[in-house]
């Protein structure tokens, strides 16, 4: 399931290569919107959608209100190995100045879109403060645990 087929039919050398993309969103939402500000647990569903599917995560987006024809977007992808995958539409939304217009340019280039599509977890006072941390210490060497 994780492999390309070649043009007969067989089993292709090249795996499934997924760019995840979480989006960029300040840490002042973070009360309103706490999945949204979490990228970490963003990419997190992300990797594990990819493993699910024996995917490879090649890339880790984060981004926001990011143009779908931007190069840090279509640098090195690939059609038909390459996925592009999200926790959910709203994560996208979020990511990206048009989900419209970046699905179609997936279409045009041969490149599929995936949602996770799980629930996004629920954030209590602690695991807020956990994010609130890890985001605002990153140069004191805070790792996030």
């Amino acid at each position: 399931m994780g492999e390309v087929r070649d043009a007969r039919g067989g089993a292709a050398t090249t795996p499934v290569r997924v760019t995840a993309i979480a989006s960029l969103t300040p840490l002042e939402e973070l009360n309103d919107e706490p999945f949204l500000v979490d990228s970490r647990s963003q990419h997190a569903m992300c990797a594990r959608w990819a493993a699910e599917h024996g995917y490879v995560i090649a890339r880790e987006l984060l981004v926001r209100g990011l143009r779908p024809d931007h190069c840090a977007l279509w640098d090195g992808v690939r059609p038909g190995v390459d996925v592009f995958v999200a926790p959910s539409r709203r994560v996208l939304e979020q990511a990206l100045s048009s989900v419209e217009e970046f699905t179609a340019e997936c279409a045009r280039r041969g490149v599929r879109v995936e949602m996770v599509g799980q629930a996004e977890p629920s954030y209590d006072a602690q695991m807020k403060a956990r994010v609130h941390r890890r985001l605002s210490m990153p140069t004191a060497g805070y790792d996030g645990r």
